[in-house]
C-alpha cells in the first residue's frame, strides 16, 4: 500500500516550478540509502541510478515532476500589498480567499478580493481577473513588506493534508504522488538497473524532463504523473475523462504525445493478469512530461500511468488510495516487463 507518511511529508513542501529545492532535498533524504548514484544537474533535476540484479536488456527510464503550479510576487503596492502572476495553470476561479505562503521566509497571507457587496451586477458573474487581485500579509506599507518578501518570491497555495474514507485530499499531490511512487521503488529490491528522474518545471512547460532525458539518452521511459478526474456533478458523461475508484490511467494520447501503441497495450495485458484496476483516459486532453521526453535525441518509446484526480491544480485535490496502489503495482509491473524485454519488438508485443 502506498506510503502515506511519506506522500504528505511531500505534499506539505512548498515546490512552485523553479523552487522545488525542498521536495529534491527531501526525496535525496528518502532514496539515498538505496541508490548507487545520484547528480543534480544544471537545471535541477534529481537523477538518480539503482543497481538491480541484473542490467536491463531495455535500457528505461521512470519519471516524475517535483513541481507544483503557484504564483510569484511580481510588484508591491505603496499599501504593502502583493501583486503576483501565475506560475503554471491555475484556473481564475479557484484563486480569490485563498491562504498561500510566500517565499522563503514562509510568510502567511490571503489572496484579497473585493467583498461580494461592494460588487456590481457584472462583476458578480464573472471571475475575478489576476490584475484585480493582491496578496495581503498584514504589512501596513511597502516598507514593511519589503522585510519578509522580494520581488520574484514564490507563492504556493496553503498546505494541506487529510487522509480518511479512503481518500486523500491534500496540496500538490500532482505530482508528489508520481513522486511518491518511484521513491517506493527505488527503495524495493529490483529485477533490473533503471535510472529515475525527478524533474523540475513540468508545469511551465516540461523543460526538467526535456534535458533529463537528453542526459539520460533512454530506449523507453514510463512517465508517473497525475491526471484530470472529471467525474464531478454536472460534467456531461462523456466528458468525464477518467474516474477517481477505478484504477490507474493510461493515455493512447494527449495534446503532448502519441503514445507507444504496443507498451500500451501490453499495459492493459498485465493490469488484467495481474488483477490491478486500470482505465482509459478517455479523450486527448493535456499534457506531461511524455511530451518532451518522447522527441528526445532518436526518440523514446514512452508511456505514461496516471493517477486521476479531481480538483487538478488547485488548493486541495483529491484521490483515491486504491487508485494509488494500482499505480504504484502498474509501474513496478511494467518496470519489470519493458526492462526485462518482454515488449521489445515493434511488431510483436509478445
Amino acid at each position: 500500500m502506498p506510503n502515506l507518511s511519506l506522500l504528505k511529508d511531500l505534499c506539505l513542501l512548498p515546490g512552485v516550478s523553479g523552487r522545488e529545492d525542498a521536495v529534491r532535498n527531501r526525496i535525496l533524504q528518502e532514496i539515498q540509502p538505496y541508490i548507487d548514484q545520484w547528480q543534480v544537474d544544471g537545471l535541477g533535476n534529481l537523477i538518480v541510478f539503482k543497481k538491480g540484479k541484473q542490467r536491463p536488456k531495455v535500457n528505461i527510464m521512470l519519471s516524475a515532476h517535483m513541481d507544483e503550479v503557484g504564483f510569484i510576487v511580481t510588484h508591491i503596492t505603496s499599501e504593502g500589498y502583493l501583486k503576483f502572476a501565475t506560475v503554471g495553470g491555475i484556473d481564475q476561479r479557484v484563486i480569490a480567499g485563498r491562504s498561500v505562503i510566500v517565499g522563503s521566509k514562509r510568510i502567511p497571507g490571503i489572496i484579497g478580493v473585493k467583498p461580494i457587496h461592494l460588487l456590481n451586477g457584472d462583476e458578480r458573474e464573472k471571475a475575478v481577473p489576476l490584475d484585480h487581485l493582491c496578496i495581503d500579509i498584514g504589512a501596513k506599507d511597502r516598507e514593511q513588506a519589503l522585510q519578509y518578501v522580494q520581488l520574484g518570491d514564490e507563492v504556493c497555495f496553503e498546505p494541506f493534508f487529510e487522509a480518511s474514507n479512503g481518500c486523500i485530499k491534500a496540496k500538490a499531490l500532482d505530482d508528489r504522488a508520481g513522486c511518491m511512487v518511484l521513491i517506493s521503488l527505488l527503495q524495493s529490491e529490483l529485477p533490473y538497473d533503471v535510472t529515475a528522474t525527478f524533474v523540475v518545471q513540468e508545469e511551465v512547460g516540461l523543460r526538467g524532463s526535456a534535458t533529463a532525458a537528453y542526459s539520460v539518452n533512454p530506449e523507453a521511459a514510463i512517465v508517473v504523473e497525475s491526471t484530470t478526474a472529471a467525474d464531478i456533478a454536472g460534467v456531461e458523461e462523456e466528458k468525464k475523462v477518467c474516474y477517481v475508484g477505478k484504477g490507474a490511467v493510461l493515455s493512447f494520447m494527449d495534446r503532448r504525445t502519441i503514445y507507444d501503441r504496443e507498451y500500451y497495450q501490453f499495459a492493459f495485458q498485465l493490469a488484467q493478469s495481474q488483477q490491478i484496476p486500470c482505465q482509459v483516459k478517455q479523450a486527448v486532453a493535456g499534457g506531461n512530461d511524455a511530451g518532451a521526453i518522447h522527441t528526445s535525441r532518436g526518440g523514446v518509446r514512452t508511456l505514461a500511468v496516471s493517477l486521476p484526480c479531481r480538483y487538478l491544480h488547485s488548493a486541495v485535490s483529491l484521490v483515491s488510495q486504491e487508485d494509488l496502489d494500482s499505480v504504484e503495482k502498474l509501474v513496478y509491473c511494467l518496470f519489470e516487463g519493458i526492462a526485462g524485454g518482454i515488449c521489445n519488438n515493434k511488431e510483436s508485443i509478445l
